[in-house]
Parts: C-alpha cells; structure tokens; sequence
C-alpha cells in the first residue's frame, strides 16, 4: 500500500531568526536566516546542542509562548506563523514516547486526523496506509505501551504521514532503529514525499541514510547558518571543518580507544532460563542464559521489539524476571541478597547503574548540576566529595556550561549525556546502558565512547543495549542477539579480540 499523500508542500522562511528558553541566558539558536523552498527536501545538521531540534521546534509552532522562552527575528511556514500554520506541520520528536497519545495504536494514529476533522470514512483507511508505510505490522488495537521504543518511533512517523501534512518535519527519526527499521522508515518517507510534494526537513546524525533522499544541505552552528547547498559540496568542501566541529562526514569517522587492556574477570550477575515482560504474563523473550562480566562489555542487539531494554532492566533490578532467575554473584551482591529485584534503591546505585533509552524518564530536578547531585546525596556522601565527583562528570561530559540549566531544555544528546553521567555519579560496579550513544555529534560520540572504555578497563561491567554497530565494534564488546519475540536468544559470540 501506498503511503499517505498531502496537497502540496509549504515554503519555510527565516529571518534573523532565534529562540531563548526562559530558564537559560544563553539563546539555543541565534540568527538563522533560511529560505526551504516548497517540496524542497533539507538535512539540516551541527553539532549536539547546536539548535537544530529547536529549529524544527520553532517550525512546528510547538515551542511555546512568552511563558516558555522569547524568540527574535521571523519564522515564517507558508506565509503564517507557525502557530497558525500547525494543521500544515508534522513533526515527529527524538522522544517518541512523548508524542504517544491515546492507549490503542490505531486510535493514536487517528488522533491528528480527528484533530484536523477528517471525515470519519477517510481516516482508518489513512491510518491503515501510514501503518503499512512504516513498516508497523501490529493489529490497530495493539497497547501502545506493550511497544518498543523503536516501535513507537514507527507509531508518531505514522501519526504524521496520516495528517498528510505539507511540511514533514522528523528529529532524529532512525536513533532507535534496527537496520532494517532504518531502511523501512527512510523508505516510506521518500514515498511519502514523492507522493505529496511535501517540504522535507530531517535532523539526523545518520549522514548517509538520508544523503540519496535529500536536495540540499544546512548545517548551523554558534553564528546561525554555517553551510548551505548540495549535498556533494557541502560535504566535500566543508567536510574537514564539518568533522572537526562534531559534524558526522561520511568517511571521517571519530577515532575509536584502545582494545581492552585485560581480559574479563568474574561474572557479577547471572540469568538462567530467564524470561522478561514489560506486561504480565506477556513474555517478550524467553530462555535467557548470560554472564554479565567485570571488565567487559555485552552488546545486547536484536530486531526492534525482541525484548532487548526489557531485558536491560530486568538486569539491572528494576522489572522482576517473569521467569527463571537473574542472581548477582557475591562479588556484586554483598550482604544485600543475590536477587536484585529485591534490592533496596540506595543498595542498587552502588552496584547496578542503569540508563533509560529515554532520558526524560529519569530526569528528577530543575538543573543539571542538581540532577547529578540526587545520587551522591541519596547515598550520604560528604557534599565535598559529592561536588567533586559532579564537577569531574561535567568537564568530562562537555555539561559544564549548562551545569544550571533546566534538564529538559537540553537538546537530545546533551540529556543522554546527562543520564550517563547521573549514572556514574554513584559509581556502580555495572551500568546497563540503554542507546547510550543516541543524538551524540561525532565528537561526543568518541568522547562518551572513550569513557565508557575507560570504565571497561578499569573492571566495570557495561550491558549495552544498541543498535549502533559502530559502538559495538569500538568498545569489543561481546554480542547477544535477541532474535525475536517467540525465539530464543542466540548464544553469545566469543570474545571480539
């Protein structure tokens, strides 16, 4: 079935152009001045926190009024404001979470076509084909929290094309897919555009996905527009600038850290015959037996919906197993039992760190310093060596100048930098990390990559739940496929060294 199709495309026009969140003094972006052309099809690019998702923000009319942040300059979608022109604007965020609305996937589908009051008979056949397009083989009355993360990105790219909008507008749309979700995903937005004439913007650090789809180039930086054009000479006259600012260039890619310095030491935690399940007596996998080592990475990889962050918080003490066992070996464990479900919260931030493939589902206070705090302090730590592990984590983790902004005001890569620092704020023998590199530029990339194999050597165990291969490859890390919903794992491959 063919996508959904849409009138015509909007031109987007900026002047001078940028936003400020009221809880910040630096502005997130400043003097834009762009022209998209109607139909035309942009991959706007820059560096993490460089303003990007604010730009798709300010677009879609969904940043907000005086209340939320000031903006200079003009935006303009079609000839109106954004906020006037919103019926004409999809937009699908990095979170896809945020943007599940209703409790069925069918009727979240529907909900932006009842929205815009499309006749009742037009609008199941529209959610049928926006469901096809993107490759989401789920019945319509599917819970949508029984979906993955990388289905639920399905789910909001299938809410959008459904509007049959004349702007698409898509934030980092493949971050949580398996490969073949990616070219499913890009697939049916070249389909969907082709059919429409829709304006196209996509914000992705996946260069090459989307490289055979787009027209045109932009990049923006510090000084508003930094680069503009075709593809080809964007990337090849500004490619060694481009890399050195963060930007993904295809053939540059960052510079992996050394291979392991030791060999893995003893098993921290241990799962027989497990099963796991987000809801009861609904096992997504089943049959799970695995080591989690010291001094070693496990990649946790498979098809979206196998199970794969499920599994991660099964291990890492968070959902109960709904079969067989997860046991923490002695080493681990301590006096605090060899189950870790039943673990105490301040006996787990010392043993098992865990982070969310969301960050918003784990941010807690109003700034970021603030959120680095809640560990250390939960576990009583003298608040001079409280501060010195959070001013170390900030340098490390480039957040030293937005230690007093609002977490969720952080662009999507700064947040996931966040997590994975709150996370080691309270030094746990094991992290369970997952999507630990999504919404990262080249240079964060390789900055988080080369921590978290510092981690690996100095005897943490890291469980990594991912689908970013170059990761998997960079750290040596040990791969266990999930391979479905009704099949059982594949055994783990040997050491990659």
């Amino acid at each position: 079935m063919s996508a959904p199709s849409a009138a015509h495309g909007a031109r987007i026009k900026a002047r001078d152009w940028g936003w400020r969140h009221a809880s910040r003094r630096a502005w997130a972006l400043r003097g834009i001045d762009l022209e998209i052309e109607p139909g035309e099809r942009v991959l706007l690019l820059g560096a993490s926190g460089a303003g990007k998702s604010t730009l798709l923000h300010g677009i879609a009319g969904v940043l907000g009024g005086d209340e939320e942040g000031e903006d200079e300059g003009t935006l303009l979608v079609g000839g109106e404001s954004p906020a006037s022109a919103r019926g004409r604007v999809g937009l699908v965020l990095q979170d896809p979470d945020s943007q599940v609305i209703l409790a069925r996937v069918g009727d979240d589908v529907a909900f932006g076509c009842e929205n815009l009051g499309v006749p009742r008979e037009e609008i199941w056949p529209r959610v049928r084909a926006a469901l096809d397009a993107v490759g989401l083989d789920v019945p319509l009355d599917r819970p949508t929290k029984a979906l993955s993360g990388g289905q639920k990105q399905r789910l909001a790219l299938a809410g959008a094309l459904a509007m049959r909008p004349g702007v698409l507008l898509l934030d980092e749309p493949t971050a949580n897919l398996d490969p073949a979700g990616v070219a499913e995903v890009q697939a049916a937005v070249a389909r969907a555009v082709d059919a429409s004439g829709a304006t196209l913007v996509v914000v992705e650090h996946r260069v090459d996905v989307w490289l055979p789809l787009v027209d045109r180039v932009v990049v923006i930086g510090a000084g508003g527009v930094v680069a503009d054009g075709r593809p080809d000479v964007v990337l090849g006259a500004h490619a060694s600038g481009l890399a050195a600012d963060g930007v993904w260039v295809p053939g540059i890619p960052p510079a992996p850290p050394p291979p392991p310095a030791a060999k893995p030491g003893q098993a921290l935690l241990r799962t027989y015959a497990l099963a796991v399940a987000r809801v009861r007596d609904q096992p997504v996998a089943t049959g799970i037996d695995l080591e989690v080592r010291a001094g070693e990475v496990l990649a946790i990889t498979g098809p979206n919906g196998a199970g794969k962050s499920t599994l991660g918080l099964t291990l890492a003490g968070l959902l109960p197993p709904a079969g067989g066992e997860v046991v923490a070996t002695e080493p681990l464990a301590g006096d605090a039992g060899p189950a870790p479900i039943s673990w105490r919260s301040t006996q787990l931030l010392t043993r098992i760190g865990t982070v969310f493939q969301e960050p918003e589902h784990q941010l807690l206070t109003r700034t970021v310093r603030d959120e680095l705090l809640v560990g250390p302090r939960a576990l009583g730590l003298d608040a001079a060596e409280a501060d010195r592990r959070v001013d170390e984590l900030l340098e490390r983790l480039r957040l030293t100048p937005l230690a007093r902004a609002n977490p969720y005001t952080l662009s999507g890569g700064e947040k996931r930098r966040l997590t994975v620092a709150a996370a080691l704020a309270t030094a746990p023998r094991v992290l369970v990390l997952d999507e630990p590199t999504f919404g990262q530029d080249a240079r964060t990339w390789g900055e988080l990559v080369g921590m978290l194999a510092r981690l690996r050597d100095e005897g943490r165990a890291l469980v990594l739940i991912t689908h970013d291969e170059a990761v998997v490859d960079a750290l040596h890390a040990r791969r266990f496929v999930l391979d479905g919903v009704d099949a059982a794992p594949r055994a783990p491959e040997g050491d990659r060294r």
